[in-house]
This record gives structure tokens, sequence and C-alpha cells, in this order.
């Protein structure tokens, strides 16, 4: 996770964003006020972005890159972007590769701030999940199923961000102890992603994560990620899940459901299931 010390958040009241050099940690990038289009891939299938860092008194690597535009010396090169809070401590952070800067203007958000544009590389940033952070940093994600009403592209944007905000969200809490009992609310359970939403809120509360994919959630299971088994999982409105986690995956043991899947994890997790 990028590093944003004490005295490089002063003077950050309402930047929502840092850039340090993924290469030295002392090597500062500076603060934006936006990130517009970091969360808009320019390819569907690509990682390739054109951001506009609104706002910004670049640092470090990023100044020396500014002073080159249109020169191979404008590749700042790889960074990490920090989401702030309103405090201006780091929510979490994406690796960004290749940062360009390709045009800089004054900007109307303060004296000797430029409104910088780059181009860079990020594979995880997904489209949708900027709405998500600034639920988090509005403090805003305070109630389960906030997620509801999105759609599967959504979800996954709502998982990305639980995953990337984890460490923030927790607080450094330690996991539950062995022996607790944890709900899964299975009635908007309709695929793999919403399953997922629904663990990672039943055991870390609201917008919280545990797992992302199948492997993933073996991971979760041993240890570290909000619970310690032996636990207890009481799915109520199973039989939703039943009609609706039908895909068929192939095993050692032949084509079985998700849904088999999912309880066969568990059991080897040493967690107990009980349907409801």
């Amino acid at each position: 996770m990028g590093n944003v010390t004490r005295t490089q958040r002063q003077g950050s009241q309402g930047q929502q964003y840092a850039l340090t050099s993924d290469q030295d940690d002392s090597d500062f990038w500076g603060f934006a006020f936006e990130a517009e289009g970091f969360f808009a891939p320019l390819s569907k299938d690509e990682g390739a972005r054109r951001v506009r860092l609104v706002g910004c008194r670049p640092q470090g690597g990023l100044l020396k890159s500014a002073s080159h535009i249109g020169s191979r010396r404008a590749l700042a090169g790889n960074a990490m972007l920090d989401l702030l809070d309103t405090g201006g401590a780091s929510m979490g952070s994406y690796f960004v590769g290749e940062v360009t800067v390709v045009d800089a203007k004054p900007s109307t958000r303060g004296e000797g701030l430029v409104d910088l544009t780059v181009t860079l590389w990020c594979d995880n940033a997904l489209a949708g999940a900027d709405a998500v952070w600034d639920l988090i940093r509005k403090g805003r994600l305070s109630r389960a199923g906030l997620w509801h009403g999105l759609g599967p592209e959504d979800r996954r944007a709502w998982l990305s961000v639980a995953l990337w905000s984890r460490e923030y969200q927790r607080q450094g809490r330690p996991d539950r102890p062995s022996g607790q009992e944890f709900t899964l609310d299975g009635r908007h359970i309709v695929d793999r992603d919403s399953f997922y939403c629904t663990l990672g809120e039943a055991i870390n509360g609201p917008g919280g994560y545990f797992g992302w994919n199948l492997d993933a959630v073996i991971d979760c299971l041993r240890g570290g990620w909000g619970a310690t088994a032996p636990f207890t999982l009481l799915w109520n409105d199973s039989a939703e899940a039943r009609r609706q986690l039908t895909e068929r995956l192939s095993t050692e043991g032949g084509d079985v459901t998700l849904l088999d899947v999912l309880l066969s994890i568990f059991e080897e997790g040493d967690v107990r299931v009980v349907l409801r």
C-alpha cells in the first residue's frame, strides 16, 4: 500500500488521491483533488487509462516528468495511487504502471496547482468502484445490503473495493476467535459474486471481504481475514441459493454444482454450515 506520511498529509484537506513512486516510498509525487478517468478504462479488456489529476502540485519524479512533456523523459514510471479519506489517511491503493505526463494546465482549485493529464496502466481499478470508495470516504458504508441493487459488473466492482480497502476497514482488529456463529442472508444470492458479497458482509460487516473467487475463500479460511475456524455459518433462505447456484463445475469427483463446491470448501475448512 502506498506510503503517505504525516508530514506529506499536511495541507491535504479535500484532496482525495496521492501518488508515490513504486520504487521508493520517500519519492512522493503529490496530491490531487480528483483523478478523473481513473475508473474508466480506455478498453474493456485492457488497463490503459487517461487520467486528469485535478488540483495537483507535482513533486519528485512526477515533477521532473512534467517538465519534459512530449519527450521520452515524460515517463515518470510506476507508482502507487492511494485513495484518501477526509483526514488524509489511505483507504487503499492501486498499482499504476508507466505513468506518463501528457499535459499540464493551471488549475482552478488553487494558486500554484495544475491539472495534470497522465496516461497509465491499471488492471484492478474497475469501472464503478469509485462510487463504492466514496461511500467509505463519507462514512456511508454503515449497513449491510447496500450492494443489493447492483448489476453483475457493479457487484464485481463492489468486491474489488472490499478487497483493496479491507485493511482500512478492519482498522487493525484481530480475527474473531474460533467457535463463532455467522449468519448468511441467502435471499439475494443469485450468482457467484452476490454470494461473495453476502459472505464478506456476514463475517466482516458492511462492505466486508472474505474472498471473491473460490481460491480466495479457501485462503480466507486459513485465517487472517476476520474469522478463525472452526466456526458455524447459519445460511438462511438456503433454498434460494440452491435454485440459483446451479453452475456446473468439474471436480475430481465429476461435475457438481457451484453450491456443492462451496459446501465442500467449507467442510474442508472446518466450517459447519447449517442450511435453513
